[in-house]
C-alpha cells in the first residue's frame, strides 16, 4: 500500500507533521522505534521533567515558603516513589493521547526501527527481527537527537551512577550529592529539581556563565538567585574525567585558562553537555542523503534534503533543539507538501528554562545586537516594584526589552521571574506583527498581574516606566 507521507519518528516535529499532513487530505502512515509515542520529549525530557519540575517546587514550598503566608505545615516528608508515580502517570496521559489523535486523523502506526531504502521506499524492522517495506510519495526525518556526552571525554553512562536526562528524572533516591556537568537548561532544570528535594548540587560549566546564549544580564542574575538556593558553581572548567568509585562517582576537571587540576566526589553524576542529531540506522548514507559537518541533515528553505522526495525537521536538521521549534516546522512541511506556503519564522521563537524563577527569551539578546553592529534601546523592569509579585512572594527577576533604537521595533526580550515561560508570549505575538515597544508600553494590561512589568519595560524603552 502507497502513502503520501511516511513520518519517521514521533516526536514533536514527527506527529505534528502526520496529524497536520493527514488534515489536509494525505494518507499518512509513521513508525517509530518505541512501542509509544512523543519520542524523547513526552516519554523522557520535557514532559516527564515538568513533572518532577513542579512536583519538587511545592515540596520546597510546603517545607519553606509557606509560613509567612500564614500557612504553617509541619513535618513535611517526602515520597519520591509517589513523585515519580506523578510523573509517570503524566507522561501516560501524553503519550496515549498522541496515539488518539493518530487513531482520529486516520494514520497508520508501524512500531519498529525505520531505515531509508531509497526515495520512496522505507523499511521496518521490528522488535522480533520481521521486516516490513512501505512505499510512499515522501518521507521526513523527524528522529530527534540524542546524548551528545562530554567532547573528548569517554563516560560511560549506566542511568544509575552516571547518568543523562533519562536516568536523571527516574533516581529511586534523593543523592547526597550531585555533581551537573554541564550548565545549560537540562542540567539547571534537574539540578534544581534534586536540589530542592534535598541534594547538594554542584555544577561544573566550561563557558564563564550559565546558559550559554541568553542575555548576559539575565544568566548574572539567574546565577546569584540559583546560588541562593544552594546550588554551588565551578565556571570555566574543562571536566577531563569522570569515573564511577566504590562509593559513587569522582568528577575530574581544570580550569580552561589553565591552573590546577580539581576532583569533586559524588554520589550521581549528571551528563548534561548537550544533545547531538540522531541519524543512526537510518540508512541516509546509502540514500545519499548529505549530512552537514555537525552531523545533521543538510536541507533547503522548504525543508527538502538534496534527494527528492526526502525531507527533514526538528533536531536532526540545523536551529535550536526545541521541541516547538520542531513543531513549527513540521505544520510548515505539511502545508508545503500539500501545495501551500508554510513557513516558520527564526526571529521568533521563544526558549524557556523551566526553573524556579523561570527564565524566558524571545528575539536577540543584547550581546548579539553590538555584535552585528545593531543601535538599539534598553527598558527594564523589576518584580521588586511590580504589586502582585509582592503578593505572591515572587520579586525575583526583571523583565529587559530590546528595540532598534530609530524604528522602536521590539528585537528581543528576556524576562527572568515568576510565569516567565506564559509572559513571554505577548512579546512573541508583538514581534511576529513587527510591533514596537511603544505599541506594548501603550496596551492596557490587567492589574495587578505580573505581566504589568511587562508593559512597565516597555514604557521604559520608549520613554520612562510609571512605577518606577
Amino acid at each position: 500500500m502507497a502513502y503520501d507521507l511516511i513520518v519517521i519518528g514521533t516526536g514533536p516535529g514527527g506527529y505534528v507533521c502526520a496529524i497536520k499532513a493527514a488534515q489536509l487530505g494525505m494518507k499518512v502512515a509513521v513508525v517509530e522505534k518505541r512501542s509509544t509515542f512523543g519520542g524523547t520529549c513526552l516519554n523522557v525530557g520535557c514532559i516527564p521533567s515538568k513533572a518532577l519540575l513542579h512536583a519538587s517546587e511545592v515540596f520546597a514550598h510546603a517545607k519553606h515558603g509557606m509560613e509567612e503566608l500564614g500557612v504553617e505545615v509541619s513535618g513535611t516528608t517526602l515520597n519520591l516513589e509517589k513523585m515519580m508515580g506523578h510523573k509517570d502517570a503524566t507522561i501516560k496521559s501524553n503519550v496515549d493521547g498522541v496515539a488518539f489523535l493518530f487513531k482520529k486523523n486516520k494514520i497508520e502506526s508501524f512500531i519498529g526501527t525505520g531505515k531509508i531504502v531509497s526515495a520512496g521506499k522505507v523499511s521496518v524492522t521490528a522488535e522480533d527481527g520481521t521486516v516490513q517495506e512501505l512505499e510512499t510519495k515522501n518521507i521526513v526525518i523527524a528522529t530527534g537527537s540524542d546524548v551528545a556526552g562530554i567532547p573528548g571525554v569517554p563516560v560511560e553512562i549506566d542511568e544509575k551512577v552516571i547518568v543523562s536526562s533519562t536516568g536523571g528524572i527516574a533516581l529511586d533516591k534523593v543523592p547526597g550529592h550531585i555533581v551537573v556537568v554541564g550548565g545549560g537548561v537540562i542540567g539547571l532544570e534537574l539540578g534544581s529539581v534534586w536540589s530542592r528535594l534535598g541534594a547538594k548540587v554542584t555544577v561544573v560549566e566550561y563557558l564563564d556563565t550559565i546558559l550559554g546564549g541568553m542575555d548576559g544580564e539575565v544568566s548574572k542574575q539567574f546565577q546569584r538567585i540559583l546560588g541562593k538556593q544552594g546550588v554551588e558553581f565551578n565556571l570555566g572548567a574543562k571536566v577531563t574525567g569522570v569515573e564511577k568509585t566504590e562509593t559513587g562517582a569522582k568528577v575530574t576537571f581544570e580550569p580552561v585558562k589553565g591552573g590546577d587540576i580539581k576532583t569533586i566526589d559524588a554520589d550521581v553524576v549528571l551528563v548534561a553537555t548537550g544533545r547531538k542529531p540522531y541519524t543512526a540506522g537510518l540508512g541516509l548514507e546509502e540514500a545519499g542523503v548529505v549530512l552537514d559537518n555537525r552531523g545533521r541533515v543538510e536541507i533547503d528553505h522548504h525543508y527538502a534534503t538534496n534527494v527528492a522526495g526526502i525531507y527533514a525537521i526538528g533536531d536532526v536538521v540545523k536551529g535550536p533543539m526545541l521541541a516547538h521549534k520542531a513543531e513549527d516546522e513540521g505544520v510548515a512541511l505539511a502545508e508545503i507538501l500539500a501545495g501551500q506556503h508554510g513557513h516558520v519564522n527564526y526571529d521568533v521563537i521563544p526558549g524557556v528554562v523551566y526553573t524556579q524563577p523561570e527564565v524566558a527569551s524571545v528575539g536577540k539578546t543584547e550581546e548579539e545586537l553590538k555584535a552585528a553592529g545593531v543601535s538599539y534601546k534598553v527598558g527594564k523592569f523589576p518584580f521588586t516594584a511590580n504589586g502582585r509579585a509582592r503578593a505572591m512572594q515572587a520579586t525575583d527577576g526583571f523583565v529587559k526589552v530590546l528595540a532598534d533604537k530609530d524604528t522602536d521595533r521590539v528585537l528581543g526580550v528576556h524576562i527572568i521571574g515568576f510565569g516567565a515561560g506564559e509572559m513571554i508570549h505577548e512579546a512573541a505575538v508583538l514581534m511576529e506583527f513587527g510591533g514596537s515597544s511603544e505599541d506594548l508600553g501603550r496596551t492596557c494590561h490587567a492589574h495587578p498581574t505580573m505581566s504589568e512589568a511587562v508593559k512597565e519595560a516597555a514604557l521604559a524603552t520608549f520613554f520612562k516606566p510609571i512605577h518606577m
